[in-house]
């Protein structure tokens, strides 16, 4: 007796010479993903995906004026763009550095209405209206923030890939009245991350800012 499976329950073909098995491999979930037709089942409701939106008429960008650096801006940009790649690719204000792109680095910080945040991490639609500040805003014409200066005084950087967000911070800090100390300066500025170890001397130009020098 042939022990043959007869055709309709033979194992598919791999085609690739791998043994078969039952869970999906990444080449067939692709293939299989690619057939739905570009729309993706959640909870009963087909959600339809950004080229389709954009096909119906509902595009993924928005329209959004803030004031950078004292001057009103107006862009189109795409709703998942951070403040970051607004200010970087569509202002070219290239001083506030892109660390980590996940907020852990600080060297993106920059003021939103005073108030310091992680460029890279808040959305530019969510700013309707807001005024931000980026390092490129600090000086005065031809006279550097006092932070700034303080900076070149204490010799507060190396590399400096890090200077343009701990200068930012370090406004907001004084700003805040976080300068008692050089503990609540530390405290205060712990989400800026410096490689080259200036801790010391970055506290020292808050202080000598802040008057306590």
């Amino acid at each position: 007796m042939s022990t043959e499976l007869p055709e309709s329950a033979a194992p598919p073909p791999t085609g690739s010479g791998e043994p078969f098995s039952s869970v999906p491999t990444r080449r067939t979930f692709i293939a299989t993903s690619a057939a739905v037709g570009g729309a993706v089942v959640a909870g009963g409701a087909f959600i339809a995906l950004p080229e389709e939106a954009t096909a119906a008429g509902a595009s993924p960008s928005s329209r959004v004026s803030l004031t950078v650096n004292g001057t009103r801006r107006t862009v189109t940009v795409d709703n998942r763009t951070s403040l970051l790649d607004l200010l970087r690719e569509h202002l070219g204000l290239t001083g506030s550095k892109k660390g980590c792109n996940a907020g852990a680095c600080g060297a993106c910080t920059v003021l939103v209405d005073g108030h310091r945040v992680n460029a890279c991490l808040t959305l530019a639609v969510r700013l309707e209206g807001t005024e931000v500040t980026t390092i490129e805003g600090l000086a005065d014409g031809g006279e550097l923030h006092p932070l700034q200066q303080a900076f070149i005084d204490q010799d507060a950087f190396q590399c400096g890939y890090c200077t343009p967000g701990q200068i930012v911070s370090g406004v907001g800090c004084v700003q805040e009245g976080h300068t008692g100390s050089p503990e609540e300066i530390r405290e205060w500025m712990s989400g800026n991350i410096c490689r080259c170890g200036c801790y010391v001397k970055i506290v020292r130009a808050v202080e000598q800012t802040a008057g306590r020098k």
